[in-house]
């Protein structure tokens, strides 16, 4: 669905996210199979946030909701297990994608990008964090939480401030979120593309094995 900037500012003020007030809306959008690898590949407007070898035989894609409680269990529960296994092995390349059910969610990426920069580890343990402690920040007032984990992180209330008010930022989020939606038909997360191959919903380590081995062989 298109959030209307009335109901979308209503949000704002419902959520404590008033520096998000003067933005244009987010499209969060609900569609019902990717069409190629090429197409989940395709860089769209924020560079890709990646662990392990561009040339690694496969390469794992999520999209993800911050304030997706799914999201929050996989991340606790299977990639781990992905990490150890196969991406510290050098065997995957694993992308992660944001893909925000709500302006909380929005938030949250927007701070990971911004802490982290090109640091794609260091966007990893950003994302980890805002996982792990997804009840603080969303359940409480998510201005004030976000500010003091971005603080933890090392920027400043005003760099927190600029980084929840900069329209760019969130205009490339809104761009790729659509283009995953009208491309790759992501309307749910977690989402997952396994050498193109999608798989949606809570998926264990065990079932990742099974994508992932044969394609190893092959």
């Amino acid at each position: 669905m298109i959030i209307t900037r009335r109901a979308f500012t209503t949000m704002l003020s419902l959520t404590g996210l008033a520096a998000f007030a003067g933005l244009s809306p987010l499209r969060f959008i609900t569609e019902a199979v990717a069409q190629s690898a090429a197409d989940v590949a395709k860089p769209v407007s924020l560079p890709d946030m990646a662990l392990g070898p561009k040339d690694a035989a496969v390469t794992i894609t999520e999209y993800a909701s911050m304030t997706c409680p799914h999201c929050a269990a996989f991340n606790e529960q299977v990639f781990p297990k992905i990490k150890t296994e196969y991406i510290d092995t050098g065997k995957v390349r694993y992308i992660f994608r944001e893909f925000p059910l709500d302006i909380k969610a929005a938030a949250g990426s927007m701070l990971s990008r911004c802490i982290a920069k090109d640091d794609a580890p260091k966007y990893f343990a950003v994302t980890d964090m805002l996982f792990r402690q997804q009840n603080d920040w969303v359940m409480k007032n998510t201005t004030e939480t976000l500010t003091r984990i971005g603080k933890q992180a090392g920027l400043t209330q005003q760099q927190v401030e600029a980084c929840l008010k900069d329209q760019a930022l969130l205009d490339k989020i809104a761009a790729d979120q659509k283009y995953a939606s009208d491309v790759l038909k992501v309307d749910s997360t977690p989402t997952f593309f396994i050498n193109g191959e999608k798989i949606k919903g809570d998926t264990s380590f065990e079932e990742f094995a099974k994508k992932i081995n044969p394609l190893l062989k092959s």
